[in-house]
């Protein structure tokens, strides 16, 4: 019969169906069972030492069979099951074999007309996420799949170090023709590991550097992708750090320019920062296991407050953490703390940024008849007063050594008449009262530039020298220097040059001299400049007046204009150092024009020494408003020098004079035989620039606390000096030519009068204002009267007409400077 098989497999499974017999005494058996279990007495048992740790031990072995079954059972579910039929008694019929196979037959048949391919369903389906864990975590495998395809998809998934996405297809009881793929997230066996890095995406084309010369291909590529530094190969600046370049290394080469590209490291362990956990020095591994959860406080300490508190060790700062839940041992210790670090804040004010400024004691009296000479180079820079001003608008506490007096006063233009005769300047002189000490009096001397027509100033050869670092990249650094400098274009005129270089880990030139004629080539070199990378200031600066005297012009304006945060950090970069190569480059004839951007890192003692020692001058540009002031309507004053090394040196009569100090200038004081030797270096002054200098005066006929104690001579005899009838004093000038080597010398006498500050100058008034201003902020010790509200009424009296709002800006400047103090 052609179902006979099927007949056996019926008759077989009856068979097995079928109930066993009961052994005989069963029942005799279970009854003695039961009497032995109703007579068992209770009895007290000790529980064993072993039996909690034998029941835990079984509860894991029973969670792991059970898990292993429940795994064997989901892998078995997918086998194809023969079913057992219990209610069958007996032999089955011929009938009954041909219904059931009549019924598997049409079953298999409805199946292949239900079930497509998988390659269809694949083509055809869209995925749909898993809606159970036990899909997420598990393969999940059609049962039509092959066996082979079954252990392919198993072993595929369990790659070691890999998350694999699997998409099988899975039957589902529906009556639709078309089947939905759900989507299966596979993850490998074992520990899975998740590796992170951070990186920026930037694309550089063809496109992008099309254009320029070759020279910026490099400066162009800096900055693009943080954390690397892109440097011309073979660089010498690069090769004097000493790094380690392997010559086995592909270099690659755009418009056969070798280019560099190594990465950058920010955290070493020579820069690493002290770290002080309730008061208590700790190691970096302790700061990073706290819990974030459980510190209740952190502060920032950095530069002299840090150093002073916990010596060299936190040169590079100190991170102090307050934790939660503390005892009162480490409260009274953290008070302590506190009240140190309250206390070097007042030392140190800058103690939440790393800028640096020169410290200096300020100016003493001095006793006429024992020193009635008196000497000091003009100073043309006015960035101490746009930096104060930064500080003060931020409401932050003002560093007292960032606050020079002179370049404050110096910040304004006051209303000199214009020089005569030929002379590159005129002489002012005011005397009158002290507004700061009573009885006291005030000398005011003012020096007004010629004013030099635009069609009469001499061509210019320009040279702009740009910080590209790293530091650099902040809105108010590189895009505020790009905007700056192009106030400067809009003065210059065909005739004039520039030229652009920049440095960064070396130094590159962007652009060679161009003319301004060329305007927009000049703009578009400044708007591809990135930050990026350290700053080799040195390498920069001896490149930027190399450019600037191969391309020298006889008779001409040659400047090297120098815009940077002055955070110098490759080669040379000590002031001492820079003081030296400065001092050298100014011997060729180059000016100098230093700005200043930035802040938190900001370097004013690196720009001051610059310009002080490289025939330039300094100023600080902190918003758009300032470079228009000092690059638009100052431009010509700021650019072309009338004059260099310009002394002054007064001696006082001691008739009328008992004693004398000079009002800021404390960094450009000279010897007394150094007015006469033309080989020391002084300021310059600019076409229609002022400049103004404060001398405070003690009367001979009064008596003031701040005299000093003099000594009995023996030999030196005061002699009479009445002879020169009312001299107050004289003034000697010293200057040379701007292309002269040899100086020559003007004076002027100045009267002693017995004015009152009632009938005073606005002038006089306007700048006594400014400078009593700076002397409250640096918190003198040689004045009496302190109050604001004083200064802020004098420089209401002296605001004038105040055409450029400069005058009413530094009474609001008061103001703000007021209320931070409450």
């Amino acid at each position: 019969m052609e179902n006979n098989h099927i007949d056996q497999q019926f008759n077989e499974a009856s068979r097995l169906s079928e109930e066993p017999t009961v052994f005989p005494g069963f029942e005799k058996v279970w009854t003695k069972v039961e009497e032995k279990l109703d007579l068992k007495k209770e009895k007290k048992r000790m529980i064993p030492l072993w039996l909690p740790y034998g029941i835990a031990a079984s509860l894991v072995i029973g969670m792991g069979a059970f898990y292993f079954m429940n795994k064997k059972e989901s892998v078995d579910s997918f086998k194809p099951v023969i079913a057992e039929d219990t209610n069958l008694r007996g032999p089955v019929s011929k009938t009954d074999i041909a219904k059931i196979d009549s019924t598997i037959t049409n079953n298999i048949k409805k199946e292949k007309n239900t079930v497509k391919p998988i390659e269809k369903l694949a083509a055809n389906a869209t995925p749909e996420p898993a809606k159970s864990s036990d899909q997420v975590h598990q393969p999940v495998i059609s049962e039509y799949q092959s066996e082979k395809d079954k252990n392919d998809a198993i072993f595929s998934s369990r790659k070691a170090g890999h998350q694999t996405d699997i998409n099988f297809i899975k039957k589902k009881d529906t009556s639709e023709s078309t089947k939905e793929i759900e989507e299966i997230v596979v993850t490998a066996l074992g520990i899975k590991r998740i590796e992170k890095s951070v990186s920026s995406s930037n694309t550089i084309t063809t496109t992008t550097l099309n254009g320029l010369p070759q020279s910026m291909v490099y400066s162009s590529l800096q900055g693009t992708v943080q954390g690397l530094q892109i440097t011309a190969s073979g660089s010498g600046s690069v090769r004097n750090q000493g790094d380690n370049i392997m010559n086995n290394n592909s270099v690659g080469y755009l418009n056969e320019n070798k280019i560099m590209i190594r990465g950058i490291s920010s955290v070493t362990a020579e820069n690493k920062a002290l770290y002080v956990i309730n008061g208590v020095v700790a190691e970096e591994e302790v700061f990073k296991s706290l819990d974030p959860n459980k510190i209740e406080s952190m502060n920032v300490l950095k530069g002299n407050s840090a150093v002073a508190m916990y010596g060299n060790k936190a040169a590079n700062g100190v991170i102090v953490v307050t934790t939660k839940s503390l005892s009162g041992k480490e409260k009274r210790k953290l008070k302590k703390l506190q009240k140190e670090i309250d206390k070097q804040k007042q030392i140190s004010p800058v103690t939440h940024y790393d800028e640096s400024y020169d410290a200096f004691v300020e100016n003493p009296f001095e006793l006429t008849h024992s020193q009635p000479l008196s000497t000091f180079s003009i100073d043309v820079d006015n960035a101490s007063y746009s930096n104060v001003r930064r500080m003060v608008n931020n409401g932050q506490v003002v560093d007292k050594n960032a606050v020079r007096i002179e370049e404050m006063v110096n910040y304004f233009k006051y209303d000199y008449p214009q020089p005569k005769n030929g002379e590159p300047f005129s002489i002012n002189t005011e005397y009158n009262d002290s507004p700061w000490n009573p009885k006291h009096k005030l000398l005011r001397i003012g020096l007004q530039g010629k004013n030099l027509p635009m069609d009469q100033l001499p061509a210019s050869n320009l040279v702009f020298l740009i910080d590209v670092s790293g530091s650099m990249d902040a809105e108010n650094k590189l895009p505020l220097l790009k905007s700056s400098f192009k106030v400067l274009l809009n003065q210059l005129r065909p005739v004039d040059k520039v030229g652009i270089v920049v440095y960064a880990g070396s130094a590159g030139m962007v652009l060679p001299p161009t003319s301004a004629f060329e305007k927009d080539k000049i703009i578009e070199a400044l708007d591809h400049l990135q930050a990026g990378g350290s700053t080799a200031g040195g390498a920069g600066i001896e490149l930027a007046y190399k450019l600037a005297q191969e391309n020298f012009v006889k008779e001409g304006n040659n400047r090297v204009i120098i815009a940077t945060d002055g955070d110098f950090n490759v080669g040379i970069s000590s002031t001492s150092d820079l003081k030296t190569l400065i001092e050298d480059k100014r011997k060729s004839g180059v000016f100098l024009t230093c700005l200043g951007f930035g802040m938190g890192n900001y370097k004013d003692n690196t720009l001051e020494t610059l310009a002080d020692k490289g025939n330039g001058n300094y100023a600080y540009i902190d918003n758009m408003q300032e470079a228009n002031k000092f690059l638009g309507k100052e431009f010509a004053g700021s650019m072309y020098a009338i004059a260099k090394d310009v002394k002054i040196q007064i001696e006082f009569n001691p008739e009328y004079v008992k004693s004398y100090r000079l009002i800021g200038y404390e960094n450009r004081k000279l010897k007394n035989e150094d007015f006469v030797n033309d080989k020391i270096d002084a300021g310059e002054l600019g076409s229609g620039h002022t400049v103004t200098a404060l001398y405070e005066i003690i009367p001979a006929d009064v008596k003031s606390d701040f005299i000093p104690k003099e000594n009995d001579l023996k030999y030196t005899k005061s002699r009479s000096s009445k002879e020169f009838g009312d001299e107050l004093a004289t003034i000697k000038f010293r200057y040379k030519r701007p292309d002269g080597d040899t100086s020559r010398e003007i004076s002027q006498i100045v009267k002693n009068v017995d004015d009152r500050i009632s009938s005073a100058s606005p002038d006089f008034k306007f700048a006594s204002s400014v400078a009593w201003f700076g002397l409250v902020v640096r918190n003198s010790g040689l004045i009496t009267k302190k109050d604001l509200s004083d200064i802020e009424n004098l420089a209401k009296q002296g605001k004038n007409k105040d055409e450029e709002g400069y005058r009413s800006e530094f009474i609001r400047l008061i103001e703000s400077y007021k209320a931070i103090q409450k």
